[in-house]
């Protein structure tokens, strides 16, 4: 007998539950605290920031708002979207509304943990290119709200350092999920011999969110273990982005 289309939606919800992990109070903190963050970031709004905090070194760059164009990791020169490619941008921002997308001509779907920028982008995003962008889902890295082999691409830029090797232990298998064979998968960690990257932890810590300095070998042995290859990678000037194939 053929299911109801109630029934298979609920097979799909128990499906979708029986994958969700056991998160620890590591874990919640820390997507507590950078939802926050970035919540506050992306609606403007003043951070209370103590007086000594003017003594790091990068303070008056941030301030005046061009710290992120420095250190923002350039994803697309690793790969490129391609035309008529579904690309999912995971803690995506603003994404669609910066990058050129439209140029690219790639489908773009999200995923993020703020609800302003979930928000804005589901309110403009269609404006800018209903044909391109396939919506927001609002969620955490480690359970992505896609189904199984539906992207030829997936993005992560800008975040990783605000979690634990285990919890990106989930993340690259969740990616891995949802990426077709032979997907590609960029993101990019902070360099901890990166000269800016011990200025740029005490920031973020002053701002609520702690940076964790983690090695860029065990960076790579998290992609190992995920049964992951490091196809190709780019230094910057903080981040070190990798372009992973699984």
């Amino acid at each position: 007998m053929a299911k109801r289309k109630g029934d298979r939606k609920e097979q799909n919800s128990s499906t979708a539950k029986s994958r969700i992990p056991v998160a620890s109070e590591g874990w919640k903190t820390a997507i507590e605290s950078t939802t926050i963050r970035f919540e506050r970031e992306y609606r403007q709004e003043d951070f209370n920031l103590p007086a000594e905090v003017e003594d790091i070194g990068i303070f008056d760059e941030w301030q005046a708002g061009s710290l992120q164009n420095r250190i923002s990791s350039r994803f697309w020169e690793l790969k490129t979207p391609k035309k008529k490619q579904s690309w999912l941008d995971i803690g995506c921002g603003l994404s669609f509304l910066i990058y050129p997308w439209y140029e690219w001509n790639a489908f773009f779907s999200g995923q993020e943990v703020s609800t302003f920028a979930r928000d804005t982008l589901m309110s403009r995003g269609p404006q800018l290119n209903s044909k391109l962008f396939r919506g927001v889902k609002l969620g955490a890295g480690h359970l992505l709200d896609y189904e199984d082999n539906q992207f030829d691409g997936a993005i992560a830029t800008g975040w990783s350092c605000y979690y634990s090797p285990d919890y990106w232990e989930r993340v690259l298998d969740e990616v891995k999920r949802v990426l077709k064979p032979g997907g590609s998968f960029i993101f990019d960690v902070v360099d901890p011999d990166s000269s800016l990257a011990e200025d740029w932890a005490i920031l973020e810590t002053y701002l609520e969110a702690e940076v964790l300095l983690t090695s860029l070998d065990e960076w790579r042995g998290l992609v190992k273990k995920a049964e992951g290859k490091v196809v190709k990678t780019e230094k910057g000037e903080l981040f070190q982005s990798f372009l992973v194939s699984f």
